[in-house]
């Protein structure tokens, strides 16, 4: 059986069976330390879901490159731009991924990278927009083969 049939099957057994999912809409971070991270990038500040669209492979053989991509709904206009994009994923040993910048530049944000993930989890995207609010997204992703085994 080829791998990635075999991987697929073991899911379905252990009940990861139907749709791909792509987004976890109503999925919440858990650990009190990410949350802290969060909020010291955020100050605290309420996030909003929506405006972000992520894609990201349901399953992953590993965890050492996955693809991701990132677009937000916002003109990228002086009165309605992002400011601010972070990527984190809690499962990490330095859950901050990647935190990036952006000025107005009349054309739609859209990010594509490549992400290192310590095992199956939730990866998350945040954006600060120039009204200063926040939205977040999220997406599931089962990895085969962990990646950042030695807290690098």
């Amino acid at each position: 059986m080829e791998r990635r049939a075999l991987i697929k099957s073991i899911l379905a057994m252990l009940g990861f069976a139907g749709p791909l999912r792509t987004w976890a809409q109503n999925a919440e971070p858990h650990s009190e330390d990410f949350q802290k991270l969060l909020d010291s990038h955020t100050q605290g500040a309420k996030i909003e879901m929506g405006k972000i669209q992520l894609t990201i492979p349901r399953l992953a053989d590993n965890g050492h490159s996955v693809p991701l991509k990132i677009s937000v709904d916002s003109p990228m206009t002086q009165r309605d731009h992002v400011k601010t994009l972070l990527i984190l994923s809690p499962r990490n040993p330095r859950p901050l991924v990647a935190k990036m910048f952006f000025s107005p530049r009349g054309t739609q944000l859209n990010v594509s990278t490549r992400v290192r993930l310590n095992g199956s989890q939730s990866v998350w995207v945040y954006v600060q927009m120039s009204d200063l609010t926040w939205y977040g997204q999220s997406a599931e992703v089962e990895v085969t083969e962990s990646a950042c085994l030695d807290a690098s």
